[in-house]
């Protein structure tokens, strides 16, 4: 079907047309059209930073059919959104759709090609090159005059594709604000750069503000935060290079190069982190921590903040803690239904010790924080010991542990036995001090809850005699110890079925069943949600050692893990591998990434 007007009427034809939307579905679009025209026009309006031009806020059909929020009748779960009638949009045009993602763009290439106002104005914006061809996001496949323009001002190497306005305009706000930003601060900087008034809790300005403040260098790392947080990043990495600073973000797990800025700004960049870290400008030699307490969209956001020195200058590390993502609920883990009620009665209990093991990065602290949550109640008295606090809760008290002040966690543990408490969180435990004591509370009728670096459930208590823990009193107080990885979830609005090779069931070490069956599995096509990477969003995979009467007579025998591991299994433990494999056959990861993470 083809279209020959940019109208609400002729794009509900063709969603009716494709099978997207029903003859009701149109109708009640086309009732409330002016209503919710009225409404966008006042919202965007009011920014101020987008104009058509004939100075009012230029609302186009497919964003004020998104806005109204239909279920699509080819798939209930999902809305009609801006995207899905972009690719309708160029299929009926014979054109080609982008989902415009701002971690593969070409900075230099968006802000060099034209002007801000030159975007603005057409909400056009270049986004790749395909040999001597420039690829142009544009939202109005109908505007003469704008192609006119583009084509005068670079000749006909100019391939136009449909993409949403909301992705152009967020496009043009991040790419041209933040180098606009980086050229200003390159030419007004100097020695004499002021930080301003440091509070702990820092107002982080919204686009509008940041655009019309004058302090480029607080604009550059403003502009960071927001890009971070509106792309899920839980941490970012500013790294000193010899020619430039690199920009860095780590999403559902992954690191992606974000921004390359001049050299001479990566000094006052830190500057500027360390100024609302409340942290030591001066110093430049030692390592530092701090913290930065903010907000977005309503959201409290903390930013934990590690400062080391290297060969170029000083590296920031910013990990980024969404309370929202913190405390989940237990239910939201990805624990299966059966672990999760043993996790829950075993962690319900009034005495003992329970152990949270897993490499960097693999959620121990979710799990616990989660899990504080859920036992925290007006008549128990929580406390953690942490190294740093990772999320200030007033629910719990919480005490940072302070070396310089000798006060290690087998101190802090010491005095927080003094304070009466019925429920301990230890961040880690490091030495056999620590653990010697950690133990010996739980004995004395504290439920103690701590993480261990290891790979697996069972070596945790290998780990704990190699400390200096004797295995009577492992066995008397240990209750159980969960291993864990996190797993990428396969994006649920492209994921297809499979079926798993010999090659790829043995490498999962999953026997071949005997009538020859194929295990079925299921894996991310890739769409606009996900980038195309056919994932997105991560859950847990768990291995819960519960210590049972026989493992425990095993423990005081000083049994090798190897023989626990055996009983264990035989008592029904549901391995690392069998948890991966469980989320496979399920469709919630895919092969690639269930084999990633037990290779971990």
């Amino acid at each position: 079907m083809s279209i020959k007007t940019f109208s609400v009427q002729a794009i509900c034809e063709l969603l009716l047309n494709y099978g997207y939307i029903g003859p009701e579905d149109q109708e009640r679009v086309l009732q409330r059209e002016r209503l919710t025209r009225a409404t966008l026009q006042k919202r965007q309006g009011s920014t101020g930073a987008f104009a058509n031009r004939g100075g009012g806020y230029e609302v186009l059909p497919p964003e004020l059919i998104a806005e109204m929020r239909i279920p699509s009748a080819l798939s209930p779960n999902r809305t009609i959104g801006e995207d899905l009638i972009y690719e309708v949009l160029a299929r009926a045009l014979g054109m080609r759709h982008t989902k415009i993602d701002p971690l593969k763009l070409d900075a230099k290439l968006v802000t060099s090609t034209w002007n801000r106002a030159f975007a603005r104005r057409y909400a056009a914006v270049p986004v790749g090159k395909e040999g001597k061809n420039l690829l142009v996001a544009i939202a109005n496949p109908f505007d003469l005059e704008l192609m006119e323009n583009i084509r005068r001002a670079m000749g006909d190497q100019v391939i136009p594709v449909l993409a949403s306005k909301q992705d152009i305009l967020r496009t043009i706000t991040e790419m041209y604000g933040f180098q606009l930003t980086v050229r200003a601060a390159e030419k007004e900087f100097d020695a004499r750069f002021d930080l301003g008034n440091l509070e702990h809790f820092i107002h982080l300005k919204n686009i509008d503000e940041i655009e019309s403040n004058d302090q480029h260098v607080v604009n550059a790392v403003d502009y960071i935060l927001h890009y971070a947080m509106k792309n899920r990043a839980s941490d970012i990495h500013i790294e000193p290079k010899r020619d430039s600073s690199e920009i860095r973000m780590r999403i559902d797990g992954v690191l992606h190069d974000i921004h390359s800025v001049p050299k001479k700004l990566h000094a006052p960049i830190i500057s500027r982190i360390k100024g609302m870290g409340l942290m030591d400008i001066a110093e430049h030699r030692k390592p530092q921590d701090g913290r930065i307490k903010t907000g977005i969209d309503g959201q409290e956001i903390e930013i934990r903040i590690s400062l080391v020195p290297m060969a170029f200058g000083e590296k920031a590390v910013l990990r980024l803690f969404d309370a929202s993502l913190l405390f989940n609920k237990v239910d939201d883990l990805g624990f299966d239904e059966d672990e999760r009620l043993t996790w829950e009665n075993i962690t319900r209990q009034p005495q003992g010790m329970v152990l949270v093991t897993g490499p960097t990065g693999s959620g121990k602290t979710t799990t616990l924080y989660s899990t504080l949550r859920m036992l925290a109640r007006p008549e128990v008295n929580v406390t953690t010991i942490e190294d740093p606090v990772e999320m200030v809760v007033e629910r719990f008290n919480q005490i940072s542990v302070n070396p310089k002040m000798s006060l290690g966690f087998a101190g802090a543990l010491k005095y927080t036995l003094r304070q009466d408490p019925d429920i301990i969180m230890l961040g880690e435990i490091r030495d056999g001090e620590t653990a010697e004591n950690a133990m010996r509370a739980a004995m004395t009728g504290h439920m103690v809850l701590s993480t261990l670096h290891t790979n697996d459930s069972v070596t945790a208590i290998t780990r704990l005699r190699e400390l200096g823990v004797e295995s009577y009193l492992i066995a008397d107080t240990l209750l159980a110890v969960l291993a864990q990885r996190l797993v990428r979830c396969i994006c649920e609005e492209c994921r297809q079925e499979t079926t798993l090779s010999d090659e790829q069931m043995e490498l999962m070490r999953i026997p071949t069943p005997a009538d020859g069956r194929k295990l079925r599995a299921y894996y991310g096509e890739g769409c606009v949600r996900c980038r195309n990477t056919g994932l997105f969003g991560r859950t847990g995979i768990y291995e819960l050692l519960v210590l049972n009467d026989r493992l425990k007579r095993m423990v005081k025998n000083d049994a090798a893990a190897s023989d626990l591991l055996t009983m264990a299994k035989q008592d029904g433990l549901m391995t690392l591998q069998d948890a991966a494999v469980r989320k496979l056959a399920r469709g919630i990861t895919s092969f690639g990434e269930a084999l990633r993470v037990l290779n971990w």
